[in-house]
């Protein structure tokens, strides 16, 4: 499953993702917003889909959007299992994916247009996990650090 998070500066551009996404076959589970509101926060979107995703996080994915992105990662990467990376470029995008095995790809919605964003998903979603083995042993660590600061 692929699980949506997407706050009000991110929201114009949530319908045309969906779209892209359904057209390609890719079910979506929108975590919110679900309307437009100023006040809303990201943190409220980037903690009920992270959940989700830490549920089984070899399996479930998500794209979050908020202004600049910062705030949707650091709320996903509070998650056990959770690898958010904020990817500007489809460069970044593929990296994220082959180096690092990211299940959730962040955009900055104030630094995106529709175009740029439907590229960097296109390439995110088809990049996979290169399985070398200094990835691997990064990844590991990763898991270390999670488990001696993460409780439960």
């Amino acid at each position: 499953m692929l699980y949506l998070a997407i706050d009000h500066r991110g929201f114009a551009l949530k319908e045309t993702i969906r779209k892209f996404l359904l057209d390609r076959g890719i079910a979506t589970e929108d975590c919110g917003a679900f309307s437009y509101n100023p006040q809303d926060d990201y943190t409220d979107f980037a903690a009920a889909a992270s959940a989700k995703i830490a549920e089984n996080p070899t399996e479930h994915k998500g794209i979050f959007l908020c202004g600049s992105g910062q705030g949707m990662a650091i709320v996903a990467n509070k998650f056990r299992g959770v690898r958010a990376a904020l990817c500007w470029d489809e460069e970044e995008a593929k990296k994220s994916r082959t180096d690092d095995d990211t299940n959730v790809l962040v955009l900055a919605a104030d630094e995106t247009d529709e175009e740029k964003a439907h590229g960097i998903i296109t390439v995110w979603l088809e990049a996979s996990f290169s399985g070398e083995e200094r990835h691997i042993r990064r990844l590991r660590k990763v898991a270390d650090v999670e488990a001696k600061n993460f409780c439960g």
